[in-house]
């Protein structure tokens, strides 16, 4: 079988350094907002160019502290709109309604399923407070249209680039600096993963870094002191350590996953398979390769009793799940369309040249 993704054997290679994380945490004996901590959030903010990083539990908290502290700052409050994609992962749109906002859905562009521009400039209004760009599969939203919608009708563009981790703009520009704010999770199998949950928010805003930073710590920047309601998300010490470890390995991993990337769309040849769009620049790093296939299950057999492991990144559209049964109403074809074709292929820098050619086989044999 070829797995999706290994990560007993892709978390081998850090073993070592792994190792001395460890020892270095029992031998400290801090295991919570330590140096590896403070080491960690310092090399992410600098990696992705900005000024501050917040190390929260996970990405879902990531997007929720990022509300809750635009509320505590009376820059947001219940019930303001937020425009944010139908087609995601529920996180995104959890993060909103936990927090007493209210989603705004909009269709995606089909060619890359991200936000489509042109949608969200029809969706504003009076109540529109936000615009919430996700980074599909690895792929950057049009950050550049939807930071001059931003501009032109003064709302807070956020990122969520927990699937993105070191993509890149034409100008070098990283995900996580692309907005007034952005978050990220570190789930083991994303791109820059620890080994459990974990996430981080990264902006240049002191004061909005500072509010999620209380708000993440039970609302206390002083011990025993309890300033707003907050909560307890943090980033472990260990999982810090574990980070920076595999953070420095991050682009030359992007660049593998890149590069297997490519080889599939060159080689890929078969009518019945739609390819993901990539320009061929640094703006996607597939964190997942993802085909859309009209009979899905009879394509995953196939694959299956080849020997291939699959997924699909996702099978229900976030307005069709009972957790969000009130907005069930809603009709977003192309939405739909996407969630009930995509199937994801195997692609991670462990993979083989001989899985490779397997995997394409394959498909085109299909």
């Amino acid at each position: 079988m070829i797995p999706f993704f290994d990560l007993r054997t892709y978390n081998q290679q850090f073993q070592t350094e792994f190792q001395q994380c460890l020892k270095q945490v029992l031998k400290s004996g801090i295991s919570i907002k330590g140096e590896g901590l403070k080491q960690f959030e310092t090399n992410f903010a600098a990696y992705c160019g900005t000024r501050y990083c917040v190390g929260t539990a996970n990405g879902l908290d990531a997007l929720e502290l990022i509300f809750e502290a635009y509320i505590a700052l009376d820059k947001l409050k219940q019930g303001d709109e937020v425009i944010v994609p139908a087609n995601t992962f529920i996180a995104t749109i959890l993060a909103v309604v936990r927090t007493g906002l209210k989603p705004v859905f909009v269709e995606p562009n089909e060619t890359d399923f991200t936000l489509s521009p042109d949608e969200v400039k029809s969706v504003i209004g009076p109540n529109t407070k936000a615009i919430v760009a996700v980074h599909l599969y690895g792929q950057l939203s049009k950050m550049k249209q939807l930071q001059k919608l931003a501009t032109s009708h003064n709302l807070i563009l956020i990122e969520d680039a927990a699937q993105a981790h070191g993509a890149q703009t034409l100008d070098g520009e990283r995900a996580g600096n692309l907005s007034d704010v952005a978050a990220f999770s570190f789930y083991p199998s994303k791109n820059l993963g620890a080994l459990g949950d974990g996430g981080a928010v990264t902006t240049n805003d002191s004061e909005l870094a500072e509010m999620i930073r209380v708000l993440g710590n039970y609302g206390s920047n002083k011990k025993y002191v309890n300033e707003i309601r907050g909560r307890n998300s943090r980033l472990d010490e260990i999982q810090a350590m574990f980070l920076n470890v595999k953070l420095r390995y991050l682009d030359e991993h992007n660049a593998k996953r890149q590069q297997l990337a490519s080889y599939y769309l060159e080689n890929i040849n078969n009518s019945k398979v739609r390819l993901p769009q990539y320009s061929g620049l640094k703006d996607h790093v597939f964190h997942q390769f993802v085909l859309r296939v009209s009979d899905r299950q009879d394509f995953i057999d196939h694959l299956n009793n080849a020997g291939i492991d699959t997924l699909i990144h996702y099978p229900i559209a976030p307005h069709k799940q009972k957790a969000l049964i009130e907005y069930e109403h809603l009709s977003l074809p192309i939405t739909e369309s996407i969630h009930e074709e995509v199937i994801s292929i195997p692609l991670n820098p462990i993979l083989s040249q001989d899985q490779i050619n397997s995997i394409v086989e394959c498909i085109n044999a299909y």
